[in-house]
């Protein structure tokens, strides 16, 4: 059975699922795949996860890093689960393209190579934002690209994180300079 929540943050209202394992999923309000996976029968409820995941939340919407973990429960396809593995590792306040986690997996199957296409698709259906930090995946160039919540609560994550945005905007500029 599966449990939700809300939870208002600084950039938007955030539904928040977990089951007995952990939380299977966190999403802003109206962003891409909404809930897309949420069982059909769940119950609103607070339940004992929701407070630590609060807790986390409030820390991070704070400017700080949280020094603790919540329970996660995947529930993606085993592909899925391996990107959404691999974004957890990613420093607070770094990024990482799709070629990296591409060449990660590749070199954990032992195969030549891996789609950074097929990596992309997995990101975008992460189903944990924040906690699952997909907004810290940019472009191979380095640029901005596609988030499920939108491109500007992307911006406004890795801006609280205190990431160096130029280089981020900067490959944008040089194109939109040659049209």
């Amino acid at each position: 059975m599966q449990y939700t929540s809300h939870y208002r943050s600084p950039i938007g209202n955030i539904l928040l699922a977990a089951d007995e394992i952990g939380l299977t999923g966190l999403w802003f309000e109206g962003q891409k795949y909404f809930a897309l996976y949420l069982d059909k029968e769940h119950e609103e409820k607070e339940i004992p996860i929701f407070e630590k995941v609060k807790q986390w939340l409030t820390i991070y919407f704070s400017g700080k890093e949280p020094d603790f973990t919540v329970p996660l429960h995947f529930t993606g396809t085993d592909f899925q689960n391996e990107v959404w593995e691999i974004l957890c590792t990613i420093p607070y306040g770094q990024t990482m393209t799709y070629s990296e986690i591409a060449k990660q997996i590749a070199a954990k199957k032992g195969l030549p190579r891996m789609s950074a296409q097929a990596v992309g698709g997995a990101v975008g259906h992460n189903e944990i934002s924040i906690i699952v930090p997909c907004h810290r995946v940019v472009g191979a160039n380095g640029s901005l690209t596609g988030y499920a919540g939108g491109i500007e609560k992307k911006i406004k994550l890795l801006q609280l994180e205190q990431v160096d945005m130029e280089p981020l905007f900067a490959p944008r500029k040089r194109k939109a300079a040659h049209n």
